[in-house]
């Protein structure tokens, strides 16, 4: 069951939309019955997303807020790693690229 059929939506209104306390958009369905949603961390990076079809993916992120990790349900992949200036010097993917980087 999806959220807008646990709260009887009227879809002549438009579209359903949810956002968080940030105002970031966290959810959103559709007439059809299509929908997707978001999560995000406290530094407002979006770290999953994943939609009606079954469709998914996520990120993460080290602390000075560069993506390290991204990964599908199809099962692709990248590692990435960078240095004190925000380059990257490694990325790794799961098509079996390897690269370094030295800046």
């Amino acid at each position: 069951m999806t959220i807008a059929k646990l709260l009887k939506y009227d879809f002549t209104k438009g579209n359903l939309t949810l956002y968080d306390v940030n105002g970031k958009q966290i959810y959103s369905e559709y007439s059809n019955g299509s929908w997707y949603k978001r999560d995000y961390d406290t530094n407002g990076n979006e770290i999953y997303f994943e939609n009606s079809s079954g469709y998914w993916h996520k990120y993460e992120y080290d602390t000075n807020g560069n993506e390290i990790y991204f990964e599908t349900s199809d099962g692709d992949w990248y590692k990435r790693e960078y240095d004190s200036n925000h380059n990257e010097t490694y990325l790794e993917t799961s098509n079996g690229l390897i690269r370094h980087t030295i800046c």
